[in-house]
């Protein structure tokens, strides 16, 4: 979903399909760590289907530049390649047009084709296309290359 700050900032896309929430009201929505993150992910060589759930998702506001803050991993994949890392937690939101990555050489949202938290360019990346070599999750049994994912937010109870 290679899209400017601007689409990313108020959400785009339908909501049965493709579809971005937008930053500002994930920021307004994650301000009182009320929700769960929730990615749901099929890998694309095998067909199996993969879950990774995070208790703690917050996004700051645009003033800090939709910075993640995300942690307390689980799931049926046994390797977090969201939270563990510096390439996504602590990071702030990056597109083609406001490159926010810590990375020097490049920005990490034009060359992967959709924004996204980027350190240097990441560990999982869910907004990318399919067949670009930019739609994974790192060390997913059977090679890190998705079919499909959806990312989503769960109620705390």
């Amino acid at each position: 979903m290679n899209r400017s700050w601007a689409k990313f900032k108020v959400g785009f896309g339908d909501p049965s399909g493709n579809y971005w929430l937008g930053n500002d009201l994930l920021s307004q929505l994650t301000a009182n760590n009320s929700y769960m993150l929730m990615f749901d992910m099929q890998q694309r060589n095998t067909g199996y289907s993969y879950f990774a759930k995070y208790s703690t998702f917050r996004v700051l506001s645009e003033a800090a530049n939709y910075t993640l803050q995300v942690a307390g991993f689980s799931s049926n994949i046994g390797h977090d390649a969201f939270s563990l890392y510096q390439h996504h937690n602590g990071q702030q939101f990056s597109t083609f047009d406001r490159d926010n990555d810590r990375s020097s050489s490049s920005n990490c949202a034009a060359s992967r084709g959709g924004g996204f938290w980027y350190g240097s360019c990441g560990t999982c990346f869910v907004n990318g296309a399919r067949g670009t070599g930019y739609f994974y999750w790192w060390n997913l049994p059977g090679g890190r290359d998705l079919q499909l994912s959806r990312m989503y937010l769960l109620c705390k109870q």
